[in-house]
């Protein structure tokens, strides 16, 4: 026993107590910025539209969203909380309320997959009027600062007037939270689904309801809401009216940056895993252990004289009496 604590083993003994402290070593509780977040999934079948893509492949504007929101839990931080609600209609349906991202990540991913098109209750829809709201009071139920992210196209269904201004009006600074707009800038075919979520073709123009004329005013274009493209002005118009950010969905960063959002954090007591501490330390020792030619360099470096003052003038600065 008294050779592991001579001087060429004690490194090995004091990494092997730190590797066990390591393992045994519980989550600390420490005050940190965390943040709590219902993500909101449009899935109307406009979310079905295939314009976007992950790698060289076109998927669906709902898987494409629900890829980029697995992507970026991953970058959150221990202690934030994220929970799904989907929307259709005129109303959100939460389906799981908020769970801290590390303790409960497997089953915030597997939850995450099964959100698709058969949850969908209606076909309408209304985003402003309706959905938004919905959203904001649920996350206000919640509680403990929860943020909204709803993640959508624009597109509703019938559509509105531009003019038409039915955005509810929410407390300032009641809710906070970001509009997600997803899908390309060309206008494409909306696919058409069964009650099962089966495929069957697509909408055509004499299926859906048009964009309204308003009497005395010329028709300034005409309407192809069989077509479906991201109406992101429009989200960006709403955001502002409600106090929200809006960012377009391009990659797992636009979303990260906009969930790690300072205003949407607060400070709280969180668990913190610590254990890196002592394994880092751990590693030190040994490393100083078993390569000895790192030692001899540090020895070197810390035993090395400064120079002089002499040793810094020149010869030719120096000049006889």
């Amino acid at each position: 026993m008294r050779g592991w604590f001579d001087r060429r083993q004690w490194p090995i003994a004091a990494a092997l107590l730190l590797l066990i402290a390591a393992l045994a070593m519980p989550p600390v509780t420490l005050p940190r910025d965390t943040a709590s977040y219902i993500v909101t999934f449009d899935i109307t079948q406009s979310m079905d539209t295939e314009d976007v893509g992950l790698g060289n492949a076109p998927t669906s504007r709902l898987e494409f969203a629900r890829a980029m929101v697995r992507e970026t839990m991953g970058q959150l931080p221990c202690g934030s909380k994220v929970g799904w609600s989907v929307f259709t209609g005129q109303r959100t349906l939460l389906l799981m309320m908020p769970a801290e991202v590390c303790g409960n990540f497997d089953a915030l991913l597997s939850s995450l997959n099964e959100i698709d098109g058969r949850m969908r209750w209606t076909n309408w829809s209304r985003i402003a009027e309706g959905g938004i709201y919905s959203a904001v009071r649920t996350a206000h139920d919640v509680g403990s600062n929860t943020a909204v992210i709803f993640i959508t196209d624009g597109q509703e269904a019938p559509p509105v007037l531009p003019s038409n201004d039915r955005v509810r009006e929410i407390a300032e600074g009641k809710v906070h939270g970001w509009l997600i707009g997803v899908g390309g800038d060309q206008p494409v075919n909306i696919p058409k689904t069964d009650a099962n979520g089966n495929r069957i073709g697509f909408w055509r123009a004499d299926e859906v309801i048009q964009v309204p004329t308003v009497p005395g005013k010329p028709t300034t274009a005409e309407s192809h809401e069989e077509l479906s493209q991201l109406r992101g002005q429009y989200l960006a118009s709403v955001a502002e009216r409600i106090g929200f950010g809006y960012r377009r969905l391009l990659n797992p960063a636009s979303l990260t940056s906009a969930m790690r959002d300072p205003r949407l954090t607060h400070r709280e007591p969180a668990k913190t895993d610590l254990k890196w501490c002592p394994a880092l330390l751990a590693l030190l020792l040994l490393t100083w252990r078993f390569f000895p030619g790192l030692r001899s360099a540090w020895r070197s470096w810390v035993a090395k004289p400064e120079p002089s003052i002499m040793g810094r003038v020149s010869p030719s600065n120096i000049h006889s009496g």
